[in-house]
């Protein structure tokens, strides 16, 4: 299998290579992985080729679907807060690119005499739910999305439906909880902040925290993420039944109890690292993000995740820290 994986630099699509990798994996029996970002680290891997560069190039994106990769990880993003900033940039690269490739893949299996159909796992978001919410968002809930992310994410998921319901691609939107703990440092997304204060105090630094601590959110860590995606991969056309975006499971909690994760795992010295700092624009914008999910359906198809935070935070320390 040829497997090609846009955005690949990111920090899910580097874990998502190590999953790869790995000696015992087996699920896929892979003869290639082409890499594709602005930035990649380098891998000894010999089935491993990096391309360094922009979606926004749809030459580039032209050459991947004359390749014809049998499975496609599209990960690449502008994230949520410069997409609220950057407005032409955010729908640039998060939407027009996606059309610009998806239209290539659509010339490929129109021109190629046995039907060229990859299978196109898209990472969408949550953001694409706007409040008001019921007390847990079921299946059955309309997208509103409320932000120019929300909108971006909820546009290409239209796009991947329609792609496969014409036959070009075989795609499914995964709607992503909020990553969490990230590794590394601090980027533009607006949900950053309930990463930064757990992942900085275990690394004995401030984190400044910009909303109250009754802020309710919906988490899942990583290795989830990394897992939703391999497990995507194994799904059949007919169990999505024409839904071909899911809601994942998560971890559902109030940056409050966040905090008591950490202290119950790293005492209160790590605790007292937090400093609270309003920053109202963000305390505005967490307002009309999603708290809680039912993800019946994907539970049905066996996608899992954490059961609390506790999980979350030893996730983190067993995979990132340090």
């Amino acid at each position: 299998m040829k497997i090609l994986i846009i955005g690949a630099g990111g920090m899910v699509g580097q874990k998502l290579v190590y999953k790869l990798l790995e000696p015992n994996f087996n699920a896929f029996n892979i003869d290639e992985i082409c890499l594709f970002d602005l930035y990649l680290p380098k891998y000894k891997d010999t089935r491993i080729r990096r391309v360094i560069g922009t979606v926004e190039n749809s030459e580039i994106l032209k050459e991947f679907s004359s390749e014809r990769f049998g499975l496609i990880f599209y990960l690449a993003s502008v994230v949520s807060g410069e997409a609220e900033e950057n407005f032409e940039k955010g729908w640039n690269v998060n939407l027009f690119s996606m059309w610009n490739f998806l239209s290539a893949l659509k010339v490929e299996h129109l021109n190629s005499s046995r039907k060229y159909i990859p299978k196109v796992i898209f990472t969408s978001s949550i953001a694409v739910f706007g409040s008001p919410f019921p007390d847990k968002i079921d299946d059955e809930f309309l997208c509103s999305p409320q932000t120019s992310y929300g909108a971006q994410k909820a546009s290409i998921e239209i796009l991947i439906s329609d792609f496969s319901r014409k036959g070009f691609i075989n795609g499914i939107s995964l709607r992503l909880p909020t990553i969490c703990v990230r590794p590394g440092t601090p980027n533009k997304a607006t949900s950053g902040f309930f990463s930064n204060i757990i992942r900085e105090p275990l690394n004995g630094k401030k984190a400044y925290l910009p909303v109250d601590p009754s802020v309710r959110h919906w988490h899942a860590s990583p290795r989830s993420a990394v897992n939703f995606l391999i497990h995507a991969v194994s799904l059949e056309t007919f169990q999505l039944e024409n839904r071909r975006s899911l809601n994942l499971p998560g971890v559902s909690c109030t940056v409050e109890e966040q905090i008591e994760s950490l202290r119950s795992i790293a005492g209160q010295k790590a605790v007292d690292l937090i400093v609270p700092k309003k920053d109202l624009s963000i305390q505005n914008m967490v307002k009309g993000w999603p708290k809680n999910f039912s993800h019946l359906k994907a539970s049905q198809l066996g996608f899992k995740s954490e059961n609390n935070f506790n999980e979350i935070i030893k996730i983190f320390i067993e995979d990132d820290l340090n």
